[in-house]
């Protein structure tokens, strides 16, 4: 009888045993493959974000940087013929300018308007013979005016303070935030460049050499991007 209970019961250790063994590694096999499925989605979309986000500024940024060396390239050389005729125009031109700090030149300044107008222009500030920034100028005008007249500016600075004040400032205004002495061409048809004293010097000419009665007052220099 116990040899019989005894018999009973070591099989049904047997059968236990043989039981546990076998559902491990069944539970194993069924929770690796769903980590793994995750982890790859879980991280495919992350890596096609991150690569459209690099590559659509780069495009953009691309195109605004041929777009500002076109406009700029076309102040440039604008300025280059205004200053060459103003040395061809105005004897000691070249001289005077040899002597500036800064050079600030407006090859076409366009003023328009019937009655009460106003005029608009584009230039380089050169320093050195070699562009530093780019200046828009604007200015309202009232009084008698028919029609668009065109003119060309250029104002040099002859001191560091004067032209440090100006680069610095984010609006400057002819008449409020520095004096600009306009130039009168002397006996002879030559400027006389011992007797300019003043920090900043302008001259406004047209196709027939400098205007006269003019004042620059009022008119606004803003630092612009081309």
């Amino acid at each position: 009888m116990k040899k019989g209970i005894l018999g009973s019961f070591g099989a049904l250790f047997v059968v236990a045993i043989l039981i546990s063994g076998c559902s491990k590694p069944e539970e194993k096999k069924a929770e690796a493959p769903p980590v793994e499925k995750q982890t790859v989605q879980e991280k495919a979309p992350v890596v096609k974000q991150e690569m459209e986000e690099k590559v659509e500024p780069t495009v953009e940024s691309a195109t605004m940087t041929d777009q500002t060396t076109k406009e700029g390239k076309a102040i440039d050389i604008s300025v280059d013929m205004t200053l060459e005729q103003f040395n061809k125009d105005i004897k000691g031109g070249d001289e005077f300018l040899k002597s500036a700090k800064g050079v600030l030149v407006f090859p076409s300044v366009i003023k328009a308007g019937v009655g009460v107008g106003g005029e608009y222009g584009e230039g380089a500030l050169r320093i050195g013979g070699k562009t530093a920034d780019y200046y828009n100028t604007a200015a309202a005008s009232i009084g008698f005016q028919l029609g668009i007249q065109s003119k060309r500016i250029i104002i040099v600075f002859m001191q560091d303070d004067a032209l440090k004040k100006f680069r610095e400032s984010k609006g400057w205004e002819a008449g409020v935030d520095g004096s600009v002495a306009l130039i009168e061409l002397g006996a002879g048809g030559t400027i006389d460049t011992t007797t300019i004293k003043d920090p900043i010097i302008g001259f406004v000419f047209g196709n027939k050499g400098l205007m006269f009665n003019l004042t620059l007052e009022g008119s606004k220099y803003t630092k612009i991007v081309r």
